[in-house]
């Protein structure tokens, strides 16, 4: 698999995403919306940070058992509930990314929404990844 990030320097520089992914494999491997969700169906994770650890966890777990490693990542989307504290978190939220998915940062977005499927999840994560 080749993938080549795209940052054009007429954007402004990205911080935890990259402008453009372009990809070459041979798998495409979609992958679920995560929450924080637990073996027994529950969110745990009181804060957005932590909630934020465990669905990067879970859609990292998802791609490792289709065979991809976190830099196989081509797009990642997020939905928040609350975008002012998502916001209020970026760095914090930055660190637990770095730590778990590494820096081969996928192109993302971030989306807020009124709520997620589970009345207690603060963020979920999707997204799609190429496999070599």
């Amino acid at each position: 698999m080749r993938t080549e990030r795209i940052n054009p320097p007429e954007l402004s520089p990205p911080t935890g995403f990259s402008h453009a992914v372009a990809v070459t494999g041979t798998r495409v491997v979609f992958l679920a919306g995560q929450t924080a969700l637990d073996t027994d169906g529950k969110v745990v994770g009181e804060t957005l940070p932590d909630q934020f650890g465990r669905a990067l966890t879970n859609l990292l777990t998802a791609l490792r058992a289709a065979g991809g490693v976190p830099a196989d990542l081509a797009r990642v989307t997020v939905y928040a509930t609350d975008i002012a504290d998502y916001r209020a978190h970026a760095r914090e939220l930055g660190d637990v990314w770095r730590e778990l998915a590494g820096r081969d940062y996928p192109a993302m977005a971030v989306i807020g929404v009124a709520r997620l499927w589970d009345e207690h999840a603060l963020v979920e994560l999707d997204g799609f990844a190429v496999l070599a």
